[in-house]
């Protein structure tokens, strides 16, 4: 090779590690930047000049270095892994949240939200105490007045509890709105992203800052739902979200809500697979027939890690949400049509934190107000089955009710109830005094019984039968053992997920040290390739002004 030509050697030098030093200099920059993936300059050697082809071997002369691309230090499984136990961990963390409100709620809870807390506990404990005066004087107007007055204490904390649940559910109904937007909005993002980076690099350069930013929206998408991705050879990403194309071939299938028009709750459903009509004004109408099949998420599936179904906030949320206010006649799997249905309960009720909590205290304030209802009436029949001194009864010859249905086209539900304002107003109409002016004791001893007697279970998956004094404190501690139980498995998803986000900043992330050492590796190449250049042109320089004469 001529000594000019050696010059090309020597510029090749320069111009690579240049570009080095600028990447370096880009990484320094950048080593706080949110989602910015290290980046390296590729070296290769440039095509050999061949002198001679002769035999055994050619003579050939190396021509330098060649800057080949700019590539991002990413590890594909390490993503993939990452965002997989990530979305697990937002699982997690929302129905722990979830248990965390709802035993604040119910007055246990050290800590709470926007939503009241209520002890409950203490009006149950009044309630008993109430019976227990009655019952040592049943005919004592104070006696009858406390009774009637714990009695309306006690729904009335009751009704507030079960909406201060449905408040929660409301609340959340919200939230799902909120993360609706921002996958829709992640996903648009991805897709205007895929074209510009497709663009670019139809040519010779490779869209890194815009890869990344594409990264950090696929890691945050990750923790709304469940998804896939895969790269083309173009650069185009991908992106499944419950096993449906969120982004495919330049569209993007749009998440779009349905609203019940009873509960007011929102479903979310792909726009692209359901089944919509307009109306006379060309508005889009969906129904709920309309979404069957087009609906994301499946929520009576088994929550379980082998099925990944326990992955992505969202579905939290949905899952805690439930899909209406529950009561206690779910509980024996009758459905919300007042149908008897084989595994209602494990299906519709179970899963959900909020409606699993809401029937089963439903069937305690059920269980106690018509227990108390029954004994007043069993007690009038008892005593004047043929109404001849009107014990017990109102003036059309019924038996009393303490607790009354607002509807009565509606069951006996906590939503449904009242206190008789007959009784309210005059509690000594409750007299428990017989014919012969002597209390009524057997009626006292079936009322305090009721309170005694363990013939209650939470729900049809626990054995354990209860009385209504522990019946509230086993509800209570379930909540608080299922909280402490999903905060372990969410600390534990925490620790995994972090795990592996260090490791892979350790592959994508800017250490300083290192590029600092990089930035005097190439910032001595650098040198080395101008000395190089130096040499060559005082050889140039000997043989132009010494040999030429």
């Amino acid at each position: 090779m001529s000594l000019m030509g050696s010059f090309w050697v020597g510029v090749s030098g320069l111009q690579t590690s240049n570009n080095a030093l600028n990447t370096t200099a880009h990484n320094m920059s950048n080593v706080d930047t949110t989602g910015y993936t290290r980046q390296q300059v590729a070296q290769g050697t440039r095509s050999y000049g061949t002198l001679y082809k002769g035999r055994p071997n050619w003579q050939q002369i190396g021509r330098g270095v060649n800057y080949t691309l700019t590539r991002q230090e990413r590890d594909y499984f390490l993503d993939k892994r990452y965002r997989r136990e990530s979305g697990r961990n937002a699982f997690y963390d929302v129905s722990a949240e979830a248990l965390e409100e709802i035993e604040y709620i119910l007055g246990e809870g050290e800590s709470g939200g926007s939503i009241e807390s209520h002890e409950f506990s203490e009006s149950i404990d009044e309630l008993w105490k109430a019976v227990q005066e009655l019952s040592k004087d049943p005919t004592s107007s104070v006696n009858q007045n406390l009774f009637v007055t714990r009695s309306y204490e006690f729904l009335t904390k009751a009704s507030a509890v079960y909406t201060s649940l449905g408040q929660y559910q409301d609340n959340l109904n919200q939230e799902i709105i909120g993360d609706v937007n921002k996958i829709n909005d992640y996903a648009g993002q991805i897709e205007q992203l895929n074209r510009k980076i497709v663009a670019i690099e139809a040519g010779k350069e490779h869209a890194n800052d815009l890869r990344d930013r594409r990264n950090y929206l696929l890691d945050e998408l990750a923790k709304l739902a469940d998804i896939s991705v895969s790269e083309d050879i173009t650069g185009y990403v991908n992106v499944r979200m419950e096993g449906v194309d969120l982004v495919k071939g330049g569209q993007v299938n749009v998440i779009d809500l349905y609203t019940d028009p009873v509960t007011g709750f929102y479903t979310p459903y792909w726009r692209m697979l359901a089944d919509a009509s307009y109306d006379k004004d060309g508005n889009r109408v969906v129904t709920e027939e309309g979404i069957e099949g087009a609906q994301v998420f499946d929520l009576t599936r088994t929550v379980s890690s082998d099925l990944n179904t326990d992955i992505g906030s969202l579905r939290s949320m949905l899952l805690a949400r439930g899909d209406h206010r529950a009561t206690y006649s779910e509980l024996q799997n009758i459905n919300t049509d007042g149908q008897y249905e084989a595994g209602w309960y494990d299906r519709h009720i179970s899963q959900s934190v909020i409606m699993n909590v809401e029937a089963e205290f439903d069937q305690l304030v059920h269980s106690i107000t018509t227990k108390i209802n029954e004994i007043l009436a069993w007690e009038a029949d008892r005593v004047d089955p043929n109404n001849e001194t009107g014990y017990l009864r109102d003036a059309d010859g019924n038996p009393y009710q303490l607790f009354q249905l607002l509807n009565e086209h509606e069951g006996w539900t906590v939503s449904n109830l009242k206190i008789n304002q007959e009784l309210r107003q005059n509690p000594a109409l409750l007299k428990f005094r017989l014919n012969e002016h002597s209390e009524d004791n057997p009626a006292m001893e079936r009322l305090k019984a009721a309170f005694e007697e363990r013939i209650y279970t939470l729900n049809p998956n626990v054995q354990t039968p209860l009385c209504f004094n522990d019946y509230y404190t086993n509800l209570v501690g379930q909540v608080a053992n299922s909280g402490s139980v999903m905060r372990g498995v969410q600390e534990t998803q925490t620790v995994a997920a972090d795990g592996l986000l260090n490791a892979r900043e350790q592959v994508v992330g800017v250490s300083s040290d290192e590029e600092l050492t990089n930035m005097i590796k190439f910032q001595n190449a650098y040198n080395a390739s101008s000395r190089y250049i130096n040499v060559i042109d005082e050889m140039l320089e000997h043989i132009l002004t010494t040999l030429g004469r």
